[in-house]
């Protein structure tokens, strides 16, 4: 049955993502910024919606309150694909997402992604890919948007743990721009390369804002790693 569920649980997220990024690529360029990103946050919540409808997998979160609207850099644990739709759907409208630049050619979801700007590099390029991420970072917090960073780079399973890299924190000295760390178990239901979703309720934590301003990049990330892995022995 479980598996059952997920596969019309892909349907679905197969059915929204063509017809709402369709949407977005077509029409996007032409609507304000705000509402281009109106409509990526809606993909996010009405394929949330779907996964509770047809897998039984809810989540509940901590500390919402504590994300502001605009000018900060989210550093946010990554187990799985669940929590790309979901921060696109809770955090407020305006985000630029650091993600790998492949991600950009897949059809309907890339030029959709386009069109809400964000920062697209190239894996592989080291220093010069968190360069990337700090100019434009710096132009994106400027125009009040957040920018959402997951710190380990990829996905990462349950219990297992991975060198968190240093371009949001690197960001964050050169900007001031408070942190807010984000942990969550949706690893526990949505695995890795794995199309069964569990039933259950995923758990999200929003951490206290930190403060960067004079900080170096090493102290702020060391920081927010054990912060989050703090919490995620709490909460897994």
């Amino acid at each position: 049955m479980i598996l059952i569920r997920s596969l019309l649980y892909l349907v679905s997220l197969l059915f929204s993502t063509v017809v709402l990024a369709g949407l977005l690529s077509i029409i996007g360029w032409l609507l304000p910024y705000r509402q281009r990103c109106q409509i990526a946050n809606a993909w996010g919540g009405v394929n949330i919606w779907f996964l509770k409808l047809l897998c039984n997998l809810d989540y509940e979160i901590e500390g919402l309150e504590k994300i502001p609207e605009s000018g900060a850099i989210i550093l946010a644990k990554h187990q799985s694909a669940w929590e790309t739709m979901a921060l696109r759907w809770l955090l407020p409208p305006e985000q630029a997402w650091v993600l790998k630049r492949e991600l950009m050619w897949v059809p309907f979801f890339g030029w959709a992604a386009a069109t809400v700007q964000p920062i697209a590099i190239n894996r592989k390029a080291g220093s010069k890919a968190a360069r990337q991420v700090i100019d434009i970072g710096l132009e994106r917090l400027r125009q009040h948007r957040l920018v959402v960073i997951f710190p380990e780079g990829t996905r990462v399973a349950p219990g297992e743990h991975k060198r968190y890299g240093m371009g949001g924190a690197l960001l964050a000295e050169k900007s001031g721009a408070p942190v807010i760390p984000i942990a969550h178990n949706a690893g526990s239901f949505w695995r890795r390369r794995d199309i069964r979703k569990y039933p259950g309720v995923i758990k999200v934590v929003v951490g206290d804002p930190i403060h960067t301003a004079g900080r170096k990049a090493a102290e702020i990330n060391k920081e927010v790693e054990t912060w989050i892995e703090q919490t995620m022995s709490r909460i897994q």
